[in-house]
C-alpha cells in the first residue's frame, strides 16, 4: 500500500510539474520576426565566404591591421553585420587564384588557412574553429560562429595526396575540385575539355577525400566532372556556392539531372548569391558585354586602354539588370520541386563577388531571405533544414563514411605520374 501511495504521489508531482512548466514561446507571425526566431534555433551555415582573400588583398594578410569588430564598408563581412544576419556557421574559403600553380599555390593556401586561424585567435568571443558537426552545434550553443575551412580549387594540393591529408589535419573540411581553369586531374566548368571529367588520379583523390572525411565540393567543375564524382564518391558531396541551371543557364549552375543524382548521393546544393548565376537577364547582359569586349579587342590598333574605355562607355549605355532576392528564392523553389527540401543549403559567396543581389547586399541580410521563404509557405521545419540542418546531416554522413573507410583501407599512395602518366 505504501508503495502504491508513493507511486501515486510521484505521478501527481510529474503531472503538476508539467502543468506548471513554462510553455514554449509561440513563434511570431511576422515573417521577419519569425525568421529571426528560426535563426536562433538552428545554426545558419553558409557554404562560402571569401573574407580571407580580401584580408590578403587589402591588408597584406595582416588580420590585426583591420578591426572586424567595426564596420568595414570595403567588405561584405564584418562582425556587427554577421551578428545582425544571425550567422551560425561559416565555411571560410581559403581561395588562391589559378594564376598560382604548384608549390606557390600550396604555400599561398597555407597562408590563407593561417588567416582563418588568426581571425579566430583575434576574435575568440565571435569565432570558434569547428571540424565536425558536433563542434558546429557546440559553437552555436556557445553563441559563437562555427568557423570551418574550405579549399577553393584542387590546384592547391599540387596533385599530391600527401598535401591533401595535411590540409585535412589543419582543419580543411571541403575542397572545391577546380576553380576557373582545369587542373591536371579534373575539368572546370569555365574551361575547354581536358580530361573529360575526372582522370584516374582524380577518382583516387575523391576516394581519399571520402576516407579522410573531407567533402568534395562540385561548384566550379564541369558537368562531366560532376557526374564522375557522383559515380565514384562513397560519401555525400556538396555544391558550396551554385544554383539551378534550369532557372539561370550559367555553366556554374547545376542541371536538373545532376540535381537528381545529388539527391541519390545524399548531398546538398548551397544556393549562391552571385547575380549572374541567379538572374537570366543579368547573365545575358554579361554575355553581351563579353561579345562587345571581343569586338573591341579585334579592332585594328586596339589597346588595353581603348578596350577599357570602350567597355566603360558600353556599360554606361547598357546598365546591368539587377538580380533580386525573389529571383534567388525562385532557385530554392525549383530545387525543392525537383528533388525535395532535404538537399538545399545557403552559399552566399560574399566577399568573392563584385556585385550583389538587391535585398542581399551583405551578411546582415540572411533573415530577409528566410522571411521570403516564410511568405512563400515554407514550414519552420523546411527552413531549419535549409539554414543548417541539411549541411549538418551531410557532415555527419561524411564523418560516418570516413570512420568506416578508415577501417577498410589505409592512406592511398597513388601518384599522378603513375595513374595518369603525367
Amino acid at each position: 500500500m505504501h508503495s502504491f501511495a508513493l507511486l501515486l504521489t510521484s505521478l501527481c508531482f510529474i503531472v503538476l510539474t508539467a502543468a506548471c512548466a513554462p510553455a514554449e514561446e509561440p513563434m511570431p507571425e511576422d515573417p521577419v520576426e519569425r525568421a529571426k526566431a528560426l535563426h536562433a534555433k538552428v545554426p545558419l551555415i553558409d557554404g562560402h565566404n571569401d573574407l580571407p582573400w580580401q584580408i590578403r588583398r587589402k591588408a597584406n594578410r595582416d588580420v590585426w591591421s583591420i578591426d572586424l569588430d567595426r564596420p568595414q564598408p570595403a567588405f561584405h563581412t564584418d562582425i556587427p553585420r554577421l551578428r545582425e544576419g544571425m550567422l551560425g556557421g561559416q565555411f571560410w574559403s581559403v581561395y588562391v587564384p589559378v594564376s598560382m600553380q604548384g608549390k606557390e599555390a600550396t604555400r599561398a593556401t597555407l597562408e590563407q588557412i593561417d588567416i582563418v586561424y588568426q581571425m579566430i585567435a583575434r576574435y575568440p568571443d565571435t569565432f570558434q574553429l569547428a571540424t565536425t558537426a558536433d563542434e558546429v552545434e557546440a559553437a552555436f550553443a556557445a553563441g559563437r560562429i562555427a568557423s570551418m575551412i574550405g579549399i577553393e580549387g584542387g590546384h592547391s594540393i599540387d596533385s599530391s595526396l600527401g598535401a591533401l591529408r595535411m590540409f585535412y589535419r589543419l582543419g580543411v573540411r571541403y575542397m572545391t575540385l577546380t576553380h576557373g581553369r582545369n587542373i591536371p586531374w579534373a575539368d572546370s566548368a569555365t574551361d575547354t575539355v581536358g580530361v573529360d571529367g575526372l582522370s584516374e588520379f582524380g577518382e583516387e583523390v575523391i576516394r581519399e577525400m571520402n576516407r579522410l572525411g573531407m567533402l568534395a565540393d562540385l561548384s566550379h567543375v564541369s558537368e562531366a566532372a560532376m557526374r564522375d564524382v557522383l559515380a565514384v564518391s562513397e560519401a555525400p558531396v556538396i555544391f558550396s556556392h551554385s544554383s539551378a541551371f534550369a532557372v539561370c543557364n550559367h555553366v556554374r549552375n547545376v542541371p536538373d539531372d545532376v540535381l537528381v543524382q545529388l539527391a541519390e548521393n545524399g548531398g546538398v546544393i548551397m544556393v549562391t548569391f552571385v547575380p549572374g548565376y541567379i538572374s537570366e537577364e543579368t547573365r545575358l547582359h554579361g554575355v553581351k558585354r563579353n561579345e562587345e569586349r571581343a569586338r573591341l579587342e579585334s579592332m585594328p590598333g586596339s589597346t588595353d586602354e581603348s578596350v577599357a574605355d570602350g567597355i566603360a562607355a558600353w556599360n554606361e549605355a547598357n546598365p546591368t539588370p539587377p538580380a533580386t532576392l525573389a529571383q534567388l528564392a525562385d532557385h530554392i523553389d525549383h530545387i525543392r520541386q525537383t528533388i525535395g527540401i532535404d538537399y538545399i543549403g545557403i552559399g552566399g559567396d560574399y566577399d568573392g563577388i563584385s556585385t550583389v543581389i538587391v535585398g542581399l547586399e551583405d551578411v546582415s541580410t540572411y533573415p530577409d531571405l528566410t522571411a521570403e521563404l516564410i511568405r512563400r509557405g515554407y514550414t519552420d521545419e523546411d527552413i531549419m533544414k535549409i539554414l543548417g540542418g541539411n549541411v549538418l546531416r551531410v557532415m555527419r554522413d561524411a564523418e560516418a563514411a570516413a570512420a568506416r573507410l578508415q577501417q577498410e583501407r589505409h592512406a592511398s599512395g597513388a601518384r599522378i605520374e603513375v595513374l595518369d602518366g603525367e
